[in-house]
């Protein structure tokens, strides 16, 4: 079973989130999981949305392949929990709530390391794109 992983660093700017979008889909390509490509673009661009829109800092996308399966997640500079509000709550949320319905597993955990503090917004994938 092969295990590959890529971190994209991106600044705090809106456009990251297309240009990671393309890169993920390259990637996903090149590893021979083009069912994980519609699915890993929705659930990248909600977390690295989320990190873009509700931080002042950078923001990073890591992906990690191990057979059929995909993990991805987020880094921000913001250690706080992200928030995910009941349906019908208002818009904030809204990204969660997609990450909860279409990932196998998500979750989050603070940082603390050599590129600073924040938070990592994470969640899986398997082969069937669900």
């Amino acid at each position: 079973m092969s295990t590959w992983e890529y971190t994209l660093y991106v600044p705090h700017d809106p456009r990251a989130v297309g240009i990671c979008r393309r890169a993920l889909a390259d990637i996903l390509t090149s590893h021979q999981l083009p069912t994980l490509v519609d699915p890993a673009q929705l659930l990248a661009s909600e977390l690295l949305g989320n990190a873009i829109r509700h931080t002042a800092g950078p923001a990073a996308l890591k992906l990690r392949g191990s057979g059929s399966s995909l993990r991805l997640g987020a880094w921000d500079t913001d250690p706080a929990p992200p928030t995910r509000l009941p349906p019908g709550e208002g818009e904030n949320g809204h990204g969660l709530r997609l990450v909860h319905a279409y990932a196998d597993d998500w979750g989050w955990f603070q940082v603390n390391g050599a590129r600073g503090n924040g938070k990592y917004v994470w969640c899986e994938l398997g082969a069937d794109g669900h």
